[in-house]
């Protein structure tokens, strides 16, 4: 096998021509100095990533294109924004955007195959289009990447070169500590999720505060984009349903999960075209979407993906997971935020999104004041639901005014 150099790279984008196209892992996953190599070999390219943290080249040269905006791309002056659901994004790559280069982030090999660890994510389908048009696929092999099983798993000769390092794949995710109003919604959630409950949950202060409450609950399974730590307490809560194993295309936690997830046969990464596609979400019993927005307003809608109409993250999973948990026998779709965001100083509940609208049709809208049912229900009873158990009660009075405005009074 090869080892990756800057001339096998600067090559391979010459072969390209022009603006080479290079995919690459985001999340946790990113192959730090495989990226950085090409960096200082290639002049000029577009860097296909999603949710891409901190710390990616961001120099003249470098055009950041995304499907999902991550932290390192958030504020680019040379941001190409691709408006898709993950579900789709996929298929783009054998429409356009087309990769030209892969750089991707494996396990050490076990018996001639390397896995792709925790991120598969869009990534076979990336190589698998490179690999159509000729371009190359290179890997950082990382001893400390767990091997998980599923559509990650690749045989060694596939790639054309490889770097091999022995660090941890990425900074640790910091289990994050829920306030009093995070608490309160983690509460009002896991008060709806019973037994036999399947789950798709991400990552954050919300989502850790659901945890404890499902401790108890017995049977629950696990088909998500994503999981973090909190897979593990309910893995030792004995919560989880020992004959199913857990789903998602991506982990983000710290190394203890990582150890957990290592060969571990209860765990399979899928490929996101699997794991976010709504026909298959829908087939689990009891899908339960617990999804976040940054508005949601008295008609339902809600925006998840923009400021001030600058993208802000994206559609990510949440659209896909909306549909298929509907259509899951005793599913729902539940949007948990607080009714105040903190930092804009606003209502998060408001009376019609100014923003595009990210995914609409819940089952229900929950904050820390209550929850507000909203499926099924007439849309003036819908807009008197957000207000009187959603919205903070400082702003109740005037959402009444604009709803009589908006004829839903």
């Amino acid at each position: 096998m090869r080892t990756v150099t800057a001339d096998l790279i600067a090559s391979a984008a010459a072969r390209a021509g022009g603006e080479p196209r290079v995919v690459t892992s985001g999340n946790a996953a990113v192959p730090w100095r495989l990226l950085r190599l090409l960096d200082e070999s290639v002049e000029r390219y577009r860097l296909h990533q999603l949710n891409a943290p901190h710390g990616i080249p961001a120099r003249e040269g470098v055009v950041h294109e995304t499907c999902f905006v991550g932290a390192g791309m958030r504020r680019s002056p040379r941001l190409s924004y691709v408006p898709a659901r993950l579900s789709q994004v996929p298929l783009l790559y054998s429409q356009t955007p087309r990769p030209d280069i892969v750089l991707v982030h494996t396990s050490a090999p076990h018996g001639g195959r390397v896995s792709l660890g925790i991120s598969v994510n869009v990534l076979p389908a990336a190589i698998e289009a490179a690999r159509a048009r000729g371009g190359v696929v290179l890997a950082q092999v990382n001893r400390q990447m767990p091997y998980t099983f599923g559509d990650g798993e690749l045989d060694l000769d596939l790639f054309d070169g490889v770097l091999e390092t022995d660090e941890l794949p990425g900074p640790p995710h910091p289990v994050s500590v829920p306030d009093d109003a995070a608490c309160r919604i983690g509460e009002l959630v896991a008060a709806r999720i019973g037994d036999g409950a399947t789950l798709q949950m991400g990552i954050g202060e919300v989502p850790d505060a659901v945890l404890p409450g499902l401790v108890s609950r017995r049977g629950l399974r696990v088909w998500s984009e994503m999981f973090s730590d909190g897979v593990l307490a309910l893995d030792r809560a004995g919560a989880l349903d020992a004959d199913q194993p857990l789903i998602a295309s991506f982990a983000i936690g710290t190394p203890e999960l990582y150890a957990w997830m290592d060969r571990n046969p209860r765990v399979r990464l899928l490929r996101t075209e699997v794991t976010n596609s709504p026909a298959r979400i829908a087939q689990n019993p009891a899908m339960t979407s617990i999804n976040t927005a940054l508005q949601v307003d008295l008609f339902g809608q809600a925006n998840a993906s923009r400021i001030n109409a600058r993208i802000h993250s994206g559609f990510g999973g949440q659209t896909d997971f909306v549909v298929g948990a509907l259509h899951s026998p005793g599913g729902q779709a539940l949007m948990a935020l607080r009714s105040w965001h903190r930092k804009a100083d606003v209502s998060t509940i408001v009376a019609m999104v100014e923003e595009p609208v990210t995914s609409f049709q819940h089952t229900a809208v929950v904050t820390e004041q209550g929850t507000a049912q909203i499926f099924g229900v007439d849309e003036r009873i819908q807009a008197a639901h957000l207000i009187d158990h959603a919205a903070h009660p400082s702003v109740r009075e005037e959402l009444r005014e604009e709803a009589v405005a908006l004829g839903l009074g």
